[in-house]
């Protein structure tokens, strides 16, 4: 797994560094004080994870994220406990507060891994597998409509039906395609082909109506302008 760690303090790129050398799965292909350099590096090459402080002095971390077109995997790095819920309403896989241990990185780096293989795994299917209980139910990507989180659970609702599963948010991200599914809200991902109008706090598919939050907005109007 390919990753770059963005922090304007030097002492912390050196600790992300020292323990990223122990996780055998991550490679740690660079480590940047500059985000636009950063940014730079990331538009020639192709990264699966980011180490990212939120507080910097050009730019957070939250708005270099957001600034991305093609998002990859991201655990913010602060100082700031604050900052923990901005963080996670931008599907973060983890959230490090400083100063970190090595056995919390890792824990955090294994979130990413497992994420990752999701992601991989999806590649080319038109289906995923969703756990409800004890089973293990085949839904098409094509019916789904949109998803509704409720703290561990997750609602699957389909043309006709609907599935609850236990599962995250992440979880979830990581098993569908990208660019066919898109977060509006912290707690609604629908399918972009099944949006049948889109007002100005909500989207409408069916006779369903689903908020948008400001936090997603511009990433939905990026996504319906391809």
């Amino acid at each position: 797994m390919k990753a770059i760690a963005v922090d304007d303090e030097s002492l912390a790129l050196e600790i992300v560094n020292a323990h990223a050398a122990k996780v055998p799965f991550l490679e740690l292909k660079g480590c940047f004080t500059d985000a636009f350099k950063a940014l730079e590096y990331m538009q020639r090459e192709e990264i699966d994870l980011i180490f990212l402080d939120i507080k910097m002095p050009d730019i957070s971390g939250i708005e270099f994220f957001n600034s991305l077109s093609k998002k990859p995997l991201v655990i913010f790095t602060t100082a700031y406990s604050e900052h923990a819920v901005a963080g996670f309403e931008l599907d973060a896989v983890d959230y490090l507060l400083k100063p970190f241990s090595l056995a919390r990185f890792i824990k955090a780096c294994n979130k990413a891994y497992e994420l990752h293989n999701l992601r991989d795994q999806s590649i080319g299917r038109d289906h995923l597998y969703i756990k409800t209980g004890y089973e293990q139910v085949k839904v098409l990507y094509n019916d789904i409509l949109f998803l509704e989180a409720s703290g561990n659970y997750v609602t699957f609702v389909l043309s006709g039906k609907k599935i609850l599963s236990r599962s995250t948010v992440a979880e979830v991200l990581g098993l569908l395609p990208a660019g066919k599914f898109i977060r509006v809200h912290r707690s609604y991902i629908v399918a972009i082909d099944k949006i049948d109008k889109v007002e100005r706090h909500q989207v409408v598919i069916g006779k369903e109506e689903i908020p948008v939050s400001e936090a997603y907005a511009a990433e939905l109007g990026k996504m319906l302008k391809r």
